[in-house]
């Protein structure tokens, strides 16, 4: 492992503190008590505290040094003065640790006494300190210059997402968006267990991927020497225990799709899903939009919200748009009793990529998703999809082409996706048969698994239900206007990380050409490289040994590659 000279710096304080007899990690409970906000809320001149968290900043002056320390709450300023610390003749905890083993970004506990500076900053006069753990690597905190203005910042998106933990210690703002999420959680727990609902958890391994229609990842069960199955939801599970006679469950859950990546999708997300008998759709919007109301409130202190270009508002009531006439209004066409081949037209006449594989309810899906999703800025209830689209759903009870569903659109996304359960087994088996048929046709996302026990349950009897369920992670990014999904997920999916690789000079002149154009004629880019051939031979094996390059044999002749 190659160390930086900080590193190597850090890691001879270490072995100094250990000499002097001073445990760099201790294991001793430290208690304090105050935060850094409760001494700000609760400021008393003069009062003694306790007080825990990382040394952030410090600006030695002598015998004198003013620091910030900051814990889970913020930041706190602190005083360290060597004549109050060591009040007898051996300095050596100020002149010896404080100034010189201490570094930016160590853990230290603190007892001090409060008082105000001569410009009113609220301040803790050290008495005594204690190295709670030290930091071998520097934080990337942001610099500033004489103006006060931050430069250098931790902003790298990248780097953000595969050290967390680094940003969430240099960048306030991204620990509010956490708290915000626990909020919206929170919230939304209280609101359900208010109305008497119950919070259940369901299998994440499952032995058929059910309940929605997606890519499932694949295990394997080695003592039972079956595959199992990643939950891609858990809509199957809960409808069980409504069977069972639960009133009303919910479920935060973990869910799996193998599926691609982007702004707003992520392979592992959360869901939450609820499920109340005796109820159906129309009941679910009014439940629906004043849930959102009361979340936006709990997290944001009001139901205005802002998202990039967009302000909405999630005050109840919602604004309702059947499916049907949504697709006439931004298309002009009518998908009203419409067969196969007149939705693939309609479609191909629209400009939009189709294929065969492609049934009625992806065709239709395919044009209201292109066509008419994106203007649903303020939030929309979509309702009333056509059957092909809803095989867990119930049918419609004015029109037995349609089913009894909403989607709840915001900012041209969905966040929200509800139904009159479909309760009829003879139905229900017959709409799993139909998806087979589907992903026969080469349907990706169609079931391939018809889930017999869920049928068995159904036939015991289950009363009219309505479910709902929430993109958690997607409505969180909408009430903290982050774009990304990646910015309101704590460790979000990522590629991994590629090893920095040590070149050698003649390597990086090779790789430079090849940066330039790529791929290249080997006698080219050899000559262009001005090496002798053992220098060359020895470049080419080595870019080949550390995955930098390649070298292909074509009908052209040889060609080396950037890879």
């Amino acid at each position: 492992m190659q160390l930086s000279e900080q590193e190597r710096v850090r890691r001879d304080k270490l072995a100094t503190l250990r000499e002097m007899g001073i445990n760099p990690y201790p294991a001793a409970q430290f208690d304090y008590t105050h935060t850094s906000k409760q001494v700000k809320e609760d400021f008393e001149e003069g009062q003694k505290v306790v007080v825990a968290g990382r040394l952030v900043s410090r600006r030695i002056q002598g015998k004198a040094s003013f620091a910030e320390l900051q814990d889970g709450e913020g930041r706190i300023q602190v005083y360290f003065n060597r004549d109050e610390i060591c009040t007898g003749e051996d300095k050596t905890l100020y002149n010896e640790v404080y100034k010189k083993l201490l570094d930016i970004g160590d853990f230290i506990g603190i007892e001090g006494e409060l008082f105000t500076t001569q410009v009113g900053e609220k301040t803790i006069k050290v008495l005594d300190f204690l190295l709670l753990s030290k930091s071998l690597k520097p934080l990337p905190l942001p610099k500033k210059d004489r103006e006060g203005k931050e430069y250098d910042g931790f902003h790298d998106a990248e780097q953000r997402y595969r050290q967390r933990y680094a940003d969430l210690a240099v960048n306030p703002d991204v620990k509010e968006i956490f708290k915000k999420r626990s909020a919206l959680f929170t919230a939304m727990r209280d609101f359900f267990n208010a109305q008497g609902y119950m919070e259940v958890e369901t299998p994440i391994l499952q032995s058929i991927p059910g309940g929605a229609a997606a890519r499932p990842f694949i295990t394997h069960h080695n003592a039972l020497d079956i595959p199992l199955y990643l939950r891609i939801a858990n809509e199957l599970y809960l409808k069980r225990l409504i069977v069972g006679g639960f009133d009303g469950v919910y479920e935060f859950s973990k869910n799996f799709r193998n599926e691609g990546m982007d702004r707003t999708h992520n392979p592992e997300f959360t869901a939450m899903e609820i499920y109340v008998s005796y109820k159906d759709y129309n009941w679910m919007m009014e439940f629906t939009e004043n849930l959102l109301e009361h979340c936006a409130m709990q997290v944001n202190g009001t139901t205005k919200a802002k998202f990039k270009e967009h302000h909405v508002d999630f005050k109840a009531p919602y604004k309702r748009v059947t499916m049907t006439d949504a697709i006439i209004e931004f298309t002009g066409f009518d998908i009203t009793g419409k067969s196969e081949e007149e939705l693939r037209k309609a479609a191909l006449d629209m400009g939009l990529e189709v294929d065969e594989t492609m049934g009625k309810g992806k065709l239709i899906d395919e044009i209201f998703g292109e066509k008419c999703e994106g203007n649903y800025i303020e939030p929309t209830f979509i309702t009333d999809y056509p059957k092909e689209m809803s095989p867990l759903c119930k049918e419609h009870r004015d029109n037995p082409d349609l089913t009894e569903r909403f989607e709840l659109m915001v900012c041209g996304k969905e966040i929200a996706n509800a139904y009159s359960e479909l309760n009829d087994p003879i139905d229900q088996r017959e709409r799993f048969e139909e998806q087979l048929k589907l992903a026969k046709k080469g349907d990706d996302e169609a079931t391939e698994f018809i889930d017999y026990d869920f049928l068995r349950a159904l036939e015991y009897g289950m009363p009219p239900t309505s479910g709902l369920g929430i993109g958690m992670d997607r409505l969180i990014m909408f009430l903290t206007d982050n774009p990304s999904i990646q910015e309101v997920l704590f460790f979000p999916q990522m590629r991994p990380e590629k090893k920095k690789v040590e070149l050698t000079e003649e390597e990086k002149t090779v790789l430079e050409l090849l940066k330039q154009e790529s791929p290249q004629e080997l006698e080219s880019i050899k000559s262009k490289s001005e090496l002798s051939n053992k220098k060359w031979d020895k470049a080419i094996k080595g870019l080949r040994s550390k995955d930098q390059a390649t070298v292909d044999k074509t009908d052209e002749g040889l060609f080396v590659k950037l890879l």
